[in-house]
């Protein structure tokens, strides 16, 4: 099995480096590929070190590791849910946070507290939705959805109301974290850690996705702990997400498009297809914030615009593709 997965993660890699290269040379400052190398080999000049290590490089991999976190907790989501059109949002969880951050930003509190206040709304949404929909008998995928979208309705009537009764001076910030925007990430080394982290964590259980994936009777006919890898399942795709949004708020079509796409080209083996998101849901993201700097340079747009446009004819085609 190592055969057959070396030869589409290498490209992966590959392409995810050659992303971060471009991304790093392009802005108001131009760089070839070049002198990005010599930065990291340690033989730039001290404006390009700068430049590259402490405003480029860490942008960067923001980008990377909020779009890797956002793919893989969308491939897990449709997993949990066996729904195809499962998102890393449809729980709520984006909305919760939401609620978090922008209360943080009414109060005028400072970056690091809106960013923790936006995890804390993500997992009170997480315990709520899930709280919710443990009915009698426990929860099913189909009651853990429905109740996901009736929060996540809530979630933005409380968020219409906020932006409804919130100060003019406050509401270009607010709308700028709601479209989302990677130049608010604050350091990328907890995302890039729990990505690696999880990465790890699945892999060794893909057989056991892959079961699930067809349903849980014939998961538990073939041995399989149903219950405990559903709740495991549902935990680390919350946990995922909670820190993807809390990193660069609410960015869309990532976790949906991404496993879509990566499914329509590997096939559907867990094993290679968490992996493959990480990389490939970085490089978009990585991809998109750079056109997002450039487009309207020396303005910025939020990068949450540019998923959008490019996720909805893509879906749509891999939609019309796969009919």
């Amino acid at each position: 099995m190592i055969r057959p997965l070396a030869l589409p993660l290498a490209t992966l890699v590959f392409a995810s480096v050659c992303a971060t290269v471009v991304s790093i040379g392009v802005g108001s400052v131009s760089m070839t590929p070049q002198e990005v190398m010599a930065v990291f080999l340690g033989q730039g000049g001290a404006l390009q070190e700068t430049l590259v290590l402490e405003l480029r490089l860490p942008r960067t991999l923001s980008a990377f590791a909020t779009g890797g976190l956002l793919a893989v907790a969308g491939a897990l989501m449709q997993v949990l849910l066996r729904n195809p059109l499962a998102d890393p949002y449809v729980l709520g969880l984006s909305g919760g946070a939401a609620v978090g951050a922008l209360l943080a930003m009414l109060a005028g509190l400072g970056g690091a507290v809106i960013s923790g206040s936006a995890f804390a709304g993500a997992m009170l949404a997480t315990f709520l939705v899930f709280g919710l929909a443990h009915g009698t008998g426990s929860w099913t995928p189909s009651r853990l959805l429905l109740t996901g979208v009736v929060v996540a309705a809530g979630w933005g009537a409380v968020i219409t109301l906020m932006l409804a009764i919130s100060p003019a001076r406050e509401l270009p910030g607010m709308l700028y974290w709601l479209m989302g925007d990677v130049s608010y990430a604050r350091t990328p080394w907890p995302g890039v850690g729990l990505l690696l982290v999880v990465c790890f964590l699945v892999i060794p259980l893909g057989r056991s996705l892959n079961v699930l994936a067809r349903g849980p009777l014939q998961a538990a006919a073939l041995g399989i702990s149903v219950r405990p890898l559903e709740w495991m399942i549902y935990i680390l795709a919350s946990l995922l997400t909670a820190t993807a949004v809390t990193m660069a708020g609410s960015i869309g079509f990532v976790g949906l498009v991404v496993p879509h796409m990566l499914r329509l080209i590997l096939g559907n083996d867990q094993r290679l297809i968490l992996p493959a998101c990480a990389l490939a849901g970085g490089t978009l993201l990585v991809l998109a914030d750079t056109l997002a700097r450039v487009v309207i340079a020396p303005e910025q747009l939020p990068v949450g615009v540019i998923t959008a446009l490019l996720g909805v004819p893509t879906f749509l085609y891999l939609l019309y593709r796969s009919r």
